[in-house]
C-alpha cells in the first residue's frame, strides 16, 4: 500500500458559540500544512497550543507560540499563521469581545502578544474545559473572569500600556471605517477614492501602509467573520454567502477555505 494516504495534511475543526457572556467563539483545530494568510478578527484571539508550534506575524514582527506560551493577538491588526513544525500544530482559541479587554490595551497587545506564565496558561485549558459540554457555563464564566483579570494585569504592567491606542493615519482610518460601514454592501475603491477626495492607487498605499493589508483583504476577512458566526447560529452556507456580501456559495467557500483552513459546510458540521 501507498503511504502517500497517510501523508495527506489533516485539518480537523470544532467551532461553537456557548452561553458565556464576553465568548464570541470556541475554536479547536488541528493543522498539519495549512497557513493563514494575513486576515483580522474583530475580536480579541486568545490562543493557545498544545501541539506543535505556530508562526506568526503581527504588525510586521514576527512571533511564535511555543506549548507554554499563551497567545493575545488583539481585535483590527492583521496576522497570519502557518505551522513552525513539521508535524503542524493543534490548537485552542476563544475568540473574545471587549468584555474583559478593552481598546485601551490593543497597543501593549500588540507589542508583547506572547505570554509566559503557566498560571494563565493553566487557567485558559480550565476555560476550555469547561466549554466542551453544556451544563457549566458559570465554571466557565467564572474562570474567565480570572483569565481576564491575569491578562489585564500583564498587558497594563507595561511601561507603553497607559498610551493611548495606536491611530493609523487619518486616510487609512477614512477608508477602514467605511468599510466597516459597508461590510455586507461592500465598496468600490474608484466610489470610496471619491468620497475621500485621493487618487485610488493613494488610498491603497495609505491603507496597505497603515494596517499591512490590502483593502480587499480586510473586507473578506470582515465578511468571513459575520459567516463564521452564522454558521454557527445554524444557518445553511447558501443562506450566508448571501446574508455577508458574497455572490453566491461558491464565493464565500474559496474565501471562507482561505481563511479559516475548511470550507463553510465542514465548519458548521465541527459545530455544536
Amino acid at each position: 500500500m501507498p503511504a502517500a494516504r497517510a501523508d495527506r495534511p489533516r485539518r480537523t475543526v470544532s467551532a461553537w458559540r456557548p452561553r458565556v457572556p464576553g465568548v464570541v467563539e470556541v475554536f479547536h483545530a488541528r493543522f498539519t500544512e495549512y497557513a493563514y494568510p494575513m486576515h483580522v478578527h474583530d475580536a480579541w484571539t486568545l490562543l493557545i497550543v498544545d501541539d506543535g508550534a505556530v508562526r506568526y506575524d503581527l504588525d510586521r514582527h514576527e512571533h511564535g507560540t511555543p506549548h507554554d506560551t499563551v497567545s493575545l493577538l488583539p481585535p483590527h491588526v492583521p496576522h497570519n499563521g502557518a505551522p513552525a513544525t513539521p508535524d503542524g500544530f493543534r490548537k485552542r482559541v476563544l475568540y473574545l469581545d471587549g468584555t474583559h479587554l478593552g481598546d485601551d490595551l490593543i497597543g501593549a497587545a500588540v507589542d508583547r502578544p506572547d505570554l509566559r506564565d503557566p498560571l494563565l496558561r493553566r487557567r485558559v485549558g480550565q476555560v476550555h474545559a469547561a466549554l466542551v459540554g453544556p451544563g457549566d457555563e458559570l465554571e466557565a464564566e467564572s474562570r474567565l473572569t480570572l483569565v481576564g483579570e491575569r491578562l489585564r494585569a500583564h498587558l497594563r504592567s507595561r511601561d507603553d500600556a497607559a498610551r493611548a491606542p495606536r491611530r493609523a493615519p487619518v486616510l487609512a482610518r477614512r477608508l477602514r471605517e467605511l468599510l466597516d460601514a459597508r461590510v455586507v454592501e461592500g465598496l468600490g475603491l474608484a466610489e470610496a477614492a471619491g468620497l475621500l477626495s485621493v487618487h485610488p492607487a493613494h488610498l491603497v498605499r495609505a491603507f496597505s501602509g497603515a494596517y499591512g493589508i490590502a483593502p480587499h483583504q480586510y473586507l473578506m476577512s470582515r465578511r468571513v467573520g459575520r459567516a463564521r458566526r452564522l454558521l454557527l447560529d445554524g444557518r445553511s452556507p447558501s443562506e450566508v454567502a448571501v446574508t455577508t456580501g458574497f455572490y453566491d456559495q461558491a464565493h464565500l467557500t474559496r474565501h471562507f477555505r482561505k481563511l479559516v483552513g475548511v470550507t463553510p459546510g465542514r465548519y458548521r458540521a465541527g459545530g455544536r
